[in-house]
């Protein structure tokens, strides 16, 4: 009789552990189920074995990283916020210059005229359009619109762009001698380049030719 219940007692203590440990594979892979289908299973395995502290550092370094992404953020905002404020007129100032460029064709053409020059109605004409011209580099001055110094300047790149070069030995090599057309700056940004002609050293095939001129003047 003891024989049979040990034998009974053994077959149940087997069938109870079978029935745990399908159990517990089911629960597993119920779990593996429950997880995204993209995960791999090199991730899998990770879940599985990180621990909390390692899944707590793990979120921190997401949030660390969303807050500094979001800081970027605002600060890109914050300076293209100042950038439209310090300059929205841009576009406008830019087109507005051209009043100034046709002022001053409109003088020159008015000087170069046989008919009005050394006449009292072109003295008259020719000093509204400079008031006119004075009222309105004042105005742009008012918005932080200035012209830049040219003349007698060296050329500077950041704000001269050199359209021709003349030839002259009483200035040093790239000194601005001529102004083409004004240039101006709003604030600390350059709205349009001076369009300007530049000094070089006068040729030296020139200088023979001037030489051999001034002995046969001798001769």
């Amino acid at each position: 009789m003891e024989k049979e219940e040990n034998q009974n007692n053994n077959t149940r203590n087997k069938s109870q552990e079978a029935e745990i440990a399908e159990n517990d594979i089911g629960e597993n892979e119920n779990n593996i189920q429950s997880q995204p289908k993209n995960v791999t299973l090199e991730e899998k395995e990770k879940i599985k074995q990180s621990s909390p502290a390692e899944k707590i550092a793990e979120l921190e370094d997401k949030i660390a990283r969303t807050l500094a992404e979001m800081e970027n953020q605002r600060r890109r905002f914050e300076k293209e916020k100042e950038d439209a404020f310090e300059y929205g007129g841009y576009s406008f100032a830019k087109e507005a210059l051209s009043l100034i460029d046709n002022l001053e064709r409109s003088k020159n053409v008015l000087e170069n005229d046989d008919k009005l020059r050394e006449t009292e109605a072109l003295k008259k004409i020719l000093e509204h359009l400079d008031i006119i011209k004075k009222d309105l580099i004042s105005i742009f001055e008012k918005n932080n619109i200035k012209p830049i110094d040219s003349l007698n300047q060296k050329l500077d790149p950041n704000f001269h762009q050199a359209m021709i070069e003349i030839e002259d030995d009483t200035k040093e090599p790239g000194t601005i001698i001529q102004e083409i057309q004004k240039g101006f700056t709003i604030k600390d940004r350059l709205l349009r380049p001076s369009l300007v002609g530049v000094s070089k050293k006068v040729s030296k095939k020139e200088e023979k030719n001037n030489k051999n001129e001034d002995n046969s003047r001798d001769k």
